[in-house]
């Protein structure tokens, strides 16, 4: 075919291809690009033979390629495997460690300890005495309960608690009431009727001696081995607040004008170590230690004997 190309071309030039096949411009192209190609393949023969050559030692080694991709496969998977293994024992192990140092770390403890240090104590405030809360507060207690009032007006709703707390807990029970005869006494009945309508006037010597009866009553109603841990108190002294501790938890309000401190706004302390649990664990000892005793077998003859 290339050596008919050429005989078409010199054909052509001396004007022989005409004369045989007038008007055949299109034939003669398409002559001549057969020949070039032909041309070309010609050229290209070896490097042709020359992949042949390749695509026989590619198909004599394809058994072999396909074992050793199998194999690098297997072992691929193998490493991985393991790897995975590793890692996945070594975050098993580093969880550990952390569950391990976590454990001993109380985030409780660490928390109220934050919680006191930013607000000296202080969990909570009520608008008025929580006698649910304190019975609550009452019935978990397991060392002592400590009263500061001038008198108890809702001695008669906590009374159930405080007999359970006495016999059944074995809680001591310390009671610190102004001294019905004391001159702050006159001034209390003065604070109280300050913006009150006078019927509704409260004379607080009075209420203080029914709060003595009430208190020897229940004296009365518990067992002789449990009325040690009963112990009553009068003080002489302008009282600066007015406080409900159980445990280490306090319930503290101020002697307002013109209301009663249980109707009053209470700030619930939890801890005596703290800011205002010190505080007012100072002035329960204040108090109790100018205190006199009061015998709950004869309180209007013990009180009679108490000089101011």
């Amino acid at each position: 075919m290339a050596t008919s190309g050429v005989v078409v071309l010199l054909a052509d030039l001396f004007g022989w291809l005409d004369a045989l096949a007038p008007g055949g411009t299109l034939p003669k192209v398409t002559l001549l690009i057969l020949s070039t190609v032909t041309v070309f393949l010609l050229l290209e023969l070896d490097r042709l033979k020359k992949l042949d050559t390749v695509q026989q030692k590619v198909d004599a080694l394809g058994p072999d390629v396909n074992d050793k991709v199998t194999a690098l496969e297997t072992n691929v998977g193998t490493k991985f495997t393991a790897l995975e293994t590793s890692v996945g024992a070594q975050i098993t192990t580093l969880t550990a460690n952390v569950e391990a140092h976590l454990s001993k770390l109380d985030i409780d403890a660490i928390a109220q300890r934050l919680k006191r240090q930013h607000y000296g104590g202080v969990v909570g405030v009520h608008s008025r005495f929580p006698e649910e809360a304190f019975t609550g507060f009452l019935e978990r207690a397991g060392d002592e309960l400590v009263i500061l009032q001038t008198w108890i007006p809702n001695l008669h709703h906590v009374k159930a608690a405080l007999r359970k707390a006495l016999v059944d807990q074995q809680v001591h029970v310390r009671i610190l009431l102004l001294h019905p005869s004391s001159p702050v006494a006159g001034l209390r009945d003065e604070a109280l009727r300050a913006v009150r309508d006078p019927a509704l006037a409260v004379n607080v010597k009075a209420s203080v001696e029914s709060c003595l009866a009430g208190l020897a009553q229940l004296n009365a109603e518990i067992p002789p081995g449990s009325r040690a841990r009963l112990q009553v108190r009068l003080y002489n002294s302008l009282p600066s607040i007015a406080v409900f501790k159980v445990d280490r938890h306090f319930l503290v309000s101020s002697f307002l004008h013109g209301q009663l401190a249980i109707d009053s706004t209470q700030i619930e302390i939890d801890g005596d170590d703290t800011v205002m649990g010190e505080e007012v664990q100072q002035e329960l000892r204040t108090l109790w230690s100018i205190g006199k005793d009061v015998d709950l077998l004869d309180w209007r003859t013990s009180v009679a004997s108490i000089s101011l």
